[in-house]
Order: structure tokens, then C-alpha cells, then sequence
């Protein structure tokens, strides 16, 4: 559903300066102390920050099929010391640049980073019922999605692609016109093909003209129709494209990009909770390995590159996430 005529305005007026950088005003170490002592102020039963830190958890979003930014350890077993509920799993379970993010999260929180395992359509369709506090699942920022989440500083930047069959007549974007292209359903992908996607800050144009959309609960399955010629292509981010393509799938990527998105943290509007410190704690910790380079650690190790240096530049403070 897209944001109201109004929301739309006031979300772009707002955020002509979302990529011009974090601001300056009193720094990370004020913003720490800032968050630090509501926190110590603050009630659990009504403040986020406070419930997740009296808790001694974070809990995040795991997708078990979603190398190489999320999947399962094999043969690791739920640790024995663990804060975690019985249906959460714990954090030796999960690995990849998301679930390594979370984790890096929970320990400049202090707490544990256990994991739920919802679907990714119920994490952006919001209305969590608080059962888990942050969704690390390299979610776009997008206008549509603010109006149910809080979007958290971006955690890197991606360039997204079209991946068709290695034997695909298709040489370039134009050539998929009419064409039927998958997407995962409920990302920023399908949102995209449908015209509908609004980044806040960043120009966007669709580059197929009247696209037969197929949507896929993630992208692994999608990715390995379009090498089977059950559909003509499919739009994804490029490491996604490229793990599948590394794993033997018969793939190959057209040139042009369609679009970049940056992966943010998604919280839950309707959680009850004041949300404000535990957003501005998350996006402190988020800057602060950007800055220490453990992000970029991290991109390296999963993606073989550096996706982290485009995400520094988009501020997500220039943005009012309150608009109604």
C-alpha cells in the first residue's frame, strides 16, 4: 500500500538531506550519553530501549534460506547458557551479514541477540505483538514501509540487478519488456516492478516497461526458475544474484542496474513502546562500526566487497519518521 498524497509530501520535503551525511550536533559521544541516561530513567513496561536491556535480549529476524546474508550453522546445537526463549534460536544457530549485524547490535546493547523466525511479509507488514524487537533482513528503507516501521540507519548499500538464464536472448533491461520478471514478494523488488517504490532522498525510475510480475517468498527459489526458463528474469540484489550464480546456478547478470537500496533496521510502530532511544541507540552502534570499519569487515567477509561506504552517506536522522 502506498504512503497517502500527504504522507508522500512531507516525507520528500523532509528529506532533501537525507544523504548528506550525519549531522554533527553534539556527537556520537553525546547521542551515547543522551541514550544511555534515558534508559536508565526509563520504564520496561513503556520504553523499548529499557525493556530490551532489562530483558538481557535482543531479539531479531532470521531467514534460514538467505545466503549470504542469513542462514542456519549445520549441526550447531541451541547453547545451554542462553536468556533466550525456547522458540528463539540462539546466536551460535545463525550466521550471515544480517545475522552477524544483529549480533554486533545485541553486544553494543549488552545483551544477548537471540532469533524468531517470522516470514518476511508479517516483518514488514509491522504489527510484531512485540514478539520480536528488530529486523536486520537487508529491508530497504522505503516511504510505504515508515508508515508501519521505524527505519534505523542503513547498514550497507546495494546496487540491484536483473539475473536471467545463461542462454536468455536478453542482452540488456529493454529486453525484458513485457517480460515475466520474479521478485521477492513484499520486498522493495516487487514494489519496484509495481511502480510503487519511493526511497526517501533517492530518484527512481523503473527500466522495463510493462513487466509480468512473479512473486516468491525469497529469492533462492525465484532464482533458480529463471535458470530453469520458468520465467524470463528475476530482480534481486547483486549478492544475492551472485551467491546463486558462485553455488553453480545457471545464471547471468544484465548490466544495467535498476535501482540501489539501503538495508535498514526495521522496529515496530505499534509495539505500544516508546521506541525513540532504543532507534537512536541502534543507529549509533550502526555508525560507530561504520566508522571502525566492522562493517566493512563484515561485507568483506560475506560479499567479497565493500558495500558499507554508500550507506554512510545516507543520513536517516534528516528523515521525520512520525509524519502522519
Amino acid at each position: 500500500m502506498n504512503a497517502t498524497p500527504i504522507k508522500r509530501v512531507a516525507l520528500m520535503a523532509a528529506l532533501g538531506m537525507a544523504l548528506a551525511g550525519p549531522t554533527a550536533c553534539g556527537g556520537d559521544d553525546a547521542t551515547k550519553q543522551t541514550t544511555e541516561a534515558a534508559a536508565r530513567r526509563a520504564d520496561p513496561a513503556t520504553d523499548k530501549l529499557a525493556q530490551v536491556q532489562a530483558r538481557g535480549t535482543l531479539v531479531g529476524y532470521h531467514e534460514a534460506d538467505y545466503p549470504p546474508q542469513s542462514m542456519d550453522v549445520k549441526g550447531e546445537v541451541r547453547a545451554a547458557d542462553t536468556k533466550c526463549a525456547e522458540t528463539q534460536l540462539t546466536a551460535n544457530q545463525v550466521t550471515g551479514f544480517d545475522s552477524e549485524t544483529t549480533k554486533l547490535v545485541a553486544e553494543g546493547l549488552g545483551v544477548e541477540a537471540c532469533f524468531a523466525t517470522p516470514t518476511w511479509t508479517e516483518v514488514t507488514s509491522g504489527n510484531w505483538g512485540d514478539r520480536w524487537d528488530i529486523a536486520y533482513g537487508s529491508g530497504s528503507i522505503n516511504a510505504d514501509r515508515m508508515q508501519r516501521l521505524y527505519m534505523t540507519q542503513p547498514y550497507y548499500a546495494v546496487p540491484n540487478y536483473y539475473f536471467v538464464a545463461v542462454d536468455s536472448p536478453a542482452r540488456h533491461a529493454a529486453d525484458l519488456d513485457g517480460k515475466r520478471i520474479g521478485a521477492c514478494a513484499s520486498c522493495s523488488h516487487e514494489m519496484y516492478l509495481n511502480g510503487e517504490l519511493q526511497i526517501p532522498g533517492i530518484d527512481i525510475e523503473v527500466n522495463v516497461d510493462d513487466p509480468k510480475l512473479v512473486t516468491f517468498e525469497t529469492e533462492r527459489p525465484g532464482l533458480k526458475a529463471t535458470a530453469k526458463g520458468k520465467i524470463d528474469a528475476f530482480l534481486a540484489a547483486e549478492p544475492v544474484g551472485r551467491a546463486r550464480i558462485r553455488e553453480g546456478v545457471a545464471l547471468r547478470r544484465l548490466p544495467e542496474v535498476a535501482f540501489t537500496y539501503y538495508p535498514s533496521g526495521f522496529v515496530d510502530k505499534s509495539s505500544g513502546l516508546d521506541s525513540k532511544a532504543f532507534v537512536a541507540k541502534v543507529n549509533e552502534i550502526v555508525r560507530r562500526a561504520q566508522a571502525d570499519a566492522t562493517l566493512e569487515r563484515l561485507s568483506r567477509n560475506f560479499f567479497g566487497r565493500d558495500y558499507i561506504a554508500a550507506a554512510v552517506k545516507y543520513d536517516i536522522d534528516a528523515i521525520d519518521q512520525d509524519v502522519e
